[in-house]
Parts: structure tokens; C-alpha cells; sequence
């Protein structure tokens, strides 16, 4: 069993509003056999540097003194030095991939089926759904077995959790040409907190570092988890980062 861990980086809200100018779904695969080894080295990091809460993103920036942030007490170097360790334990594993996908949200308002951020939060979504079952389907064929998978997504409001987790269920049973067929998924859509979940934390590492490479042009944190980015030959694009709409 495969867990697919998604997070987000960026802003989504109504056309014309100012926003990012991206939008980023990013998810971190994990195979069950090593969920509980990353539950402990994210434990030991947490206990070696006095860190009381979940991690973040935006919890090592320099100035975020938040009172939620468990690293306030870290200088900025130091924080970085965490943020190394806990990249190192995503890409010491040959068998955890990531995938994600980058939604330009000016062009992707353009396209006539995206007409608000419900739609741009489904679509992005949709796209790293399928890369998954695609990822799901390359292991099944080429091991000789098969591999299945969930997914576990951080929470956000009520509501828009009660649209995904339909979105998703509609999209698992829908049997229509010119749609993906996801039948190495098992159940609905899991939806947890972050601070609940290993998995969502590194998610979020993910989703950030994915979103300042695009956003900021500044790969320095992207190039850290590049090699466990799925890929194809050598080609990431596609399969391990999904641009939509696609240029």
C-alpha cells in the first residue's frame, strides 16, 4: 500500500482578485512498509531541536515568530538545518516520490470550464490524482504485482472539504471515455489536520519548496527533493511535476 500525502502552497480565490501566480498541489508517496521509520526520524528531529509543534513551511522563515511556531526558538541557520535533515529523509528513500502540479491560476481562468477557485482547486487536484493512479499502475506492470493506494490531504474549511471529498468520490466511480479509470485507489478521500498527520507535514516541505522555485525562481530548496520528483527516462515533466493548464 502506497499513502499519497497532499498538501498546498499559493492561493486560490475568485477571478480577477488578486492572487499568487501560482497555484501549487504538491504530495509526497509513502509506502506503508516505511510510514512508522518517517514517524520516528520526524519524532527525533522534533526532540533533538526542542520543537513542540508540527512543521511548516512558513514556520522557517526568519521572522515568523507565530506563537504556534514550534522553531521561534531557532535562529535562522539553524532552522535551515532542520529543514536539510527533514529533505534528507524524503530522498534517502529510493521507493518515496513526489508529485505535483503547478496551476498558472491567470491562465487557467481562461479555460471555459474554469470559471471560479472551486473549479481551479478541483482541476489542480484532479491532475496529481492521476499521476498518482499513473504512478500506481508503472509499479503494478513493471513488479508483476499489484500496488494500491489512499490519499490523505490536509484539511481546510468544512465546506470545501465536504466538495472535495464528493468531487473525488464522483470521479473514482465515473465510468466515461476520455476519463482515467482509478482502480488502484482503495476508498474515498482521507482528510486529516496537518498537525495530526507525518505524512501532511512533509507534504507541506514539498508544496513549499515547489511553489518558491516557481513563484520566486529560486530552486535552492526544489533542487534538495528534485531526485525523488517521479519521473520517466529522466523526464520530470508530466509525471512528477504537472503543469496546468498545460502550455
Amino acid at each position: 500500500m502506497h499513502l499519497f500525502f497532499l498538501d498546498e502552497s499559493g492561493t486560490v480565490i475568485p477571478k480577477n482578485k488578486k492572487h499568487t501566480k501560482y497555484f501549487i498541489i504538491g504530495g509526497v508517496i509513502i509506502p506503508e512498509i516505511h510510514w512508522y521509520e518517517i514517524y520516528k526520524k520526524l519524532r527525533d528531529i522534533k526532540k533533538q531541536y526542542k520543537i513542540n509543534s508540527e512543521i511548516k513551511w512558513r514556520y522557517f522563515s526568519p521572522n515568523n515568530q507565530e506563537q504556534e511556531n514550534g522553531m521561534k526558538h531557532l535562529s535562522f541557520d539553524v532552522r535551515n538545518e532542520v529543514r536539510e535533515k527533514l529533505y534528507n529523509v524524503i530522498t534517502s528513500y529510493k521507493s518515496i516520490k513526489v508529485i505535483s502540479t503547478i496551476t498558472d491560476i491567470e491562465e487557467a481562468y481562461k479555460l471555459p470550464y474554469i470559471n471560479n477557485q472551486d473549479d481551479l482547486y478541483w482541476y489542480s487536484y484532479k491532475q496529481t490524482l492521476e499521476r498518482f493512479q499513473y504512478y500506481l499502475q508503472d509499479l503494478s506492470r513493471e513488479s508483476g504485482a499489484e500496488f494500491n493506494g489512499l490519499i490523505i490531504i490536509d484539511n481546510r474549511l468544512s465546506c470545501d472539504d465536504d466538495k472535495l471529498r464528493n468531487l473525488h468520490y464522483k470521479v473514482m466511480i465515473t465510468d466515461k471515455e476520455n476519463y482515467s479509470q482509478f482502480n488502484n485507489l482503495i476508498e474515498g478521500l482521507f482528510i486529516a489536520p496537518s498537525h495530526l498527520s507525518v505524512g501532511i507535514q512533509f507534504a507541506d516541505l514539498v508544496a513549499g519548496a515547489i511553489f518558491r522555485k516557481y513563484e520566486k525562481n529560486d530552486s535552492k530548496y526544489y533542487d534538495k527533493i528534485k531526485k525523488s520528483i517521479r519521473n520517466k527516462n529522466g523526464n520530470i515533466l508530466g509525471y512528477g511535476i504537472v503543469e496546468f493548464p498545460k502550455k
